[in-house]
């Protein structure tokens, strides 16, 4: 398994919105809140995302799914913005692991996640803070 690159987000991005995820069934609210934190505008059942908002639904609930399945709870999702680019930041407190690109997996066995971040996203990266273990991607603002 590789392993990702440790470095935080942009320390120019501000929160624009902040989620708090208890267990699977909170994916449905996160998603539908993400599509209006992003356009301003409710999703309405059975409707599809424009491309980046969708790119960024699917790369949190991948995220947020790890998150909630290998993490301690709660686990964090916050939505950032800095000049060129959102950045989508999850976190689970779970200081005693890593994350681990699943490279070696067959295809339909799960766990590429990160990887699914990696080949939509701008840039991926891993940090962590005295209490959270954050994973982000970028994203950019059109």
């Amino acid at each position: 398994m590789g392993q990702l690159r440790t470095s935080p987000p942009p320390p120019q991005a501000t929160e624009l919105r902040r989620w708090e995820l208890a267990d699977p069934a909170d994916l449905r609210r996160l998603r539908a809140s993400l599509h209006e934190a992003l356009t301003g505008q409710e999703l309405p059942a059975g409707s599809h995302l424009d491309e980046v908002p969708e790119l960024i639904a699917l790369v949190a609930s991948e995220l947020a799914t790890n998150a909630l399945r290998h993490g301690i709870p709660p686990t964090i999702v916050r939505l950032l913005a800095a000049d060129d680019r959102f950045i989508l930041d999850v976190a689970d407190h779970d200081l005693s692991s890593i994350p681990e690109l699943a490279d070696t997996r067959p295809m339909g066995a799960g766990g590429r996640g990160l990887q699914i971040a990696q080949a939509v996203s701008l840039d991926v990266g891993w940090y962590a803070t005295e209490t959270t273990k954050n994973i982000w991607a970028s994203f950019p603002r059109r």
